[in-house]
């Protein structure tokens, strides 16, 4: 018997459809076999395919007192499952919104970094994630080699952080993506502060290359870490980021009570429906 699940191909922090960072969610009432979760977003080849549960009615009660919207989400990139994800958070919040008629001011998803938040704001949709102060390591000859450029720091966490001496070095390097397979990182973040009087406060690139994706247009997970480090490094408490990839994205980012919020928009791409045929 032909089985078919919904499909939902997201810009996330993006202004429009082909700018930002393009996620796909798949919404199910029920969790599918983890293999055909991971030959899912195998086949969609983006950087992740986000997939959701409703929680049961007791779990929902006690998860977010009855008056959020509650569900369980997981994050595959076409490689590997991954612990955190901004842009598929806010590409799954857009759906719930949006698609699924969820009319609340606010979804709790529980997932593997725990409880994630997401509202809305005007236009805006704001994540409450973790905060992930990186702590500083010596920087290496592999760091230089990989992002072909010297950087003045690093630091690291789940993820590596070189700070380089301006945002012209971050958007103009050319890194060597094999070069980051011997690096234990999920996500390798190129950073710099922005020039003064600009739009932006900083800059960033991220490289995932040991998960499949040699340059992630837009990370929200990696603004866990920037957050916290360049509100300190800068004496402030909210930044205006942008990642400097091909498709470029925009994000709002504030340090309030220990965790993160980053902010950004997101455009519908398609929808669709997924042919799983005999598949359970």
């Amino acid at each position: 018997m032909l089985r078919t699940v919904p499909l939902y191909q997201v810009d996330a922090f993006a202004d429009g459809v082909f700018s930002g960072n393009p996620a796909a969610v798949v919404p199910l009432e029920e969790w599918l076999p983890d293999e055909t979760l991971a030959a899912i977003a195998e086949e969609n080849n983006l950087s992740e395919t986000a997939f959701f549960v409703p929680l049961g009615p007791k779990e929902a009660g006690e998860t977010a007192g009855g008056a959020e919207g509650g569900y369980r989400l997981r994050w595959f990139t076409p490689t590997f499952e991954i612990d955190l994800c901004g842009h598929a958070t806010l590409a799954s919040a857009w759906v719930v919104f949006n698609e699924l008629g969820f009319s609340g001011p606010r979804i709790r998803f529980e997932s593997k970094s725990g409880p994630l938040f997401v509202e809305r704001e005007g236009d805006l949709l704001v994540l409450d994630f973790p905060s992930w102060p990186p702590e500083r390591v010596a920087v290496t000859e592999a760091m230089a080699r990989a992002f072909g450029a010297m950087p003045l720091e690093a630091w690291a966490g789940r993820d590596l952080l070189c700070v380089f001496a301006d945002e012209d070095v971050v958007r103009e390097m050319r890194p060597d993506h094999a070069a980051f397979h011997g690096m234990p990182y999920v996500c390798n973040i190129a950073s710099a502060a922005a020039r003064p009087g600009g739009e932006f406060d900083i800059v960033s690139r991220v490289f995932c290359p040991e998960v499949g994706i040699p340059e992630d247009p837009v990370t929200g997970s990696a603004h866990s870490l920037l957050t916290p480090f360049w509100t300190e490094r800068l004496g402030k408490k909210t930044l205006r980021s942008y990642q400097a990839s091909r498709r470029g994205g925009r994000l709002w980012c504030e340090l309030r009570d220990g965790r993160v919020r980053i902010a950004g928009r997101a455009a519908l791409y398609l929808r669709g429906r997924i042919e799983l045929g005999g598949a359970s």
